[in-house]
C-alpha cells in the first residue's frame, strides 16, 4: 500500500529528512529515494505502512497550516489510508483468487478421479472376461500400487511415514477389510455387468448406518433412515430386472459393501488418536502394501499359479492376444491405485459429506459410461431402479450434511 505525501520544497538541497513514526516516538531516515529538487511543489509516493500517521515536522506554520521541518522543508502530514479502502479490497481480491485456484484444482481432481475410475472399470472388465481369476488380478493390481508407493517414497514425492506399533496394529484390520472389499468387487465384476455391480454398491449407506448403530452406538436421524428407503427399493428393482443377474455376482457385491463399510467403521473406532494420526496419502499407501502382502499368498491358494503361458494363451483364444491382455491388466492396476490415491487426496481437501456426494456422482458416471461402452442392454424399469437408488444415495449425503450442520449449530 502507498500513501501520497506532498512536499513544499525550497530550492535548496535536502539532506537528511527524518520520519517520525506516530505512536512509537522513534525516528528513522526516510525509506524513499530522495533527490535534489529544483521545483517548488512535487508529489512523491512513499512505501509506508498503514499503521499510524507519519510526519516529517516539528512546528506548524501559522499562515498555511503546514508543518515545517528542521531543514526548511514544508511538508504535509502523511495520513495512513484506512484498511477498508485498499487493504480490504486487496485482501478480497487475494481471497477470491485463492478460492478460484482452489475451485479449479478441486474440479480437476474430481474430473481425474472420475476418468481414472471409468478406465479402471473398462480395463478390469475386459481382463476378467477372458481371464476369470479375480484373486490373481486383484493381487496384481495391488502389486502395481505397491510399486507406485515405493517409487513415490523413493523419489521423495511424498514424505515417508514413521509407523509405530500401535498405528500398525490399527491399520492392519483396515487393510484386511480393504483387501476383501476389492477382491469381492472384482469377483462381482467378473460375473455380472459393471452397471449392475455399481448399482448394488449404492447400498453402502445402508451398511454404514447398520454397522455404525451396532458397533458405534450411533443413532441415525429420521432423514437418514428415510433416505435409505429409495436406495433399497432401487437396488431391489434393478436386481429383479437385470439381464445379467447372477447370484455369485450379486452376493459378492453385497459382501463388498459390508467389508468396505466395516473398514470405515473400524477407522472411526480405532484411528481416534489425533497425535498418532498419519495423512490420508500415507495411510492409503501403507494399506496398499499390506493388502499386497495379504493377497499374494491368497491368490495362490484360491486360483493357483495362473500366470503360465498356457493360461495366458487360453485368454488369447477368446479374442484377446497375450500382449493386449498384459497391457490391459497393467493399465487396470495403474488406474486402480491412482484413482484411489486421488480419492484420498480429495478427502484431505473437502469434508466427508462433500466427498460422499462426489462419490455418488462418480457412480453415476461409471454406470452410464459402462452401459455405453459395453452396450449393456437395460430396460426402462431397470433404468428407473438405478436412478432411484442413486437418488437415495444423494439424499443420504444431504441428510448427513443436515445432521452435521445441526450438531455444529
Amino acid at each position: 500500500m502507498t500513501s501520497q505525501i506532498l512536499f513544499l520544497i525550497p530550492r535548496v538541497p535536502i539532506t537528511n529528512p527524518i520520519i517520525h513514526n506516530a505512536g512509537r516516538g522513534n525516528t528513522s531516515p526516510c525509506p524513499c529515494n530522495m533527490r535534489l529538487a529544483t521545483v517548488d511543489l512535487i508529489t512523491s509516493e512513499c512505501g509506508l505502512g498503514s499503521r499510524g500517521g507519519v510526519s516529517w515536522s516539528s512546528f506548524r506554520d501559522p499562515l498555511t497550516g503546514l508543518k515545517k521541518g528542521s531543514q526548511g522543508l514544508w511538508v504535509v502530514r502523511a495520513v495512513s489510508v484506512p484498511g477498508s479502502a485498499d487493504g480490504d479490497s486487496e485482501a478480497k481480491v487475494t481471497t477470491d483468487s485463492g478460492s478460484l485456484v482452489r475451485g479449479l484444482q478441486l474440479t480437476g481432481m474430481f474430473g481425474l478421479w472420475y476418468l481414472l475410475n471409468i478406465y479402471f472399470n473398462i480395463f478390469n472388465k475386459q481382463v476378467l472376461r477372458v481371464y476369470p481369476f479375480p484373486s490373481t488380478l486383484t493381487a496384481f493390481q495391488f502389486g502395481c500400487g505397491s510399486l507406485m508407493v515405493l517409487l513415490m517414497w523413493g523419489f521423495n514425492l511424498h514424505p515417508r511415514p514413521k509407523i509405530t506399533r500401535s498405528q500398525f496394529a490399527a491399520i492392519v484390520p483396515l487393510a484386511v477389510a480393504h483387501a476383501m472389499g476389492n477382491l469381492l468387487t472384482n469377483v462381482s465384476l467378473g460375473k455380472v455387468a459393471v452397471s449392475f455391480t455399481h448399482t448394488i454398491k449404492a447400498m453402502e449407506p445402508f451398511f454404514t448406518v447398520l454397522l455404525s448403530a451396532l458397533f458405534l452406538a450411533e443413532r441415525p436421524s429420521i432423514w437418514v433412515v428415510a433416505s435409505l428407503v429409495p436406495i433399497v427399493a432401487g437396488v431391489a428393482l434393478v436386481s429383479f430386472t437385470e439381464a445379467s443377474f447372477n447370484w455369485i455376482g450379486f452376493c459378492s457385491a453385497m459382501a463388498s459393501n459390508l467389508t468396505n463399510q466395516s473398514r470405515n467403521v473400524l477407522s472411526k473406532k480405532f484411528m481416534v488418536n489425533k497425535e498418532e494420526a498419519i495423512d490420508n496419502v500415507n495411510l492409503f499407501s501403507v494399506i496398499t502394501l499390506i493388502c499386497f502382502v495379504l493377497l499374494l499368498p491368497a491368490a495362490f491358494l484360491i486360483d493357483g499359479v495362473k500366470f503360465t503361458p498356457t493360461y495366458l494363451q487360453s485368454a488369447g483364444n477368446q479374442g484377446v492376444n497375450v500382449r493386449e491382455l498384459c497391457v490391459r491388466a497393467l493399465l487396470s492396476g495403474l488406474c486402480f491405485h491412482t484413482y484411489q490415491q486421488v480419492s484420498y487426496m480429495i478427502l484431505e481437501m473437502v469434508s466427508a459429506v462433500t466427498h460422499s456426494v462426489g462419490n455418488c456422482l462418480k457412480r453415476v458416471v461409471v454406470i452410464v459410461s459402462s452401459v455405453i461402452f459395453f452396450q449393456t442392454p437395460i430396460s426402462p424399469l431397470n433404468s428407473f431402479g438405478t436412478a432411484l437408488a442413486l437418488a437415495g444415495v444423494f439424499l443420504y449425503s444431504r441428510a448427513k450434511q443436515l445432521k452435521h450442520n445441526v450438531k455444529a449449530a
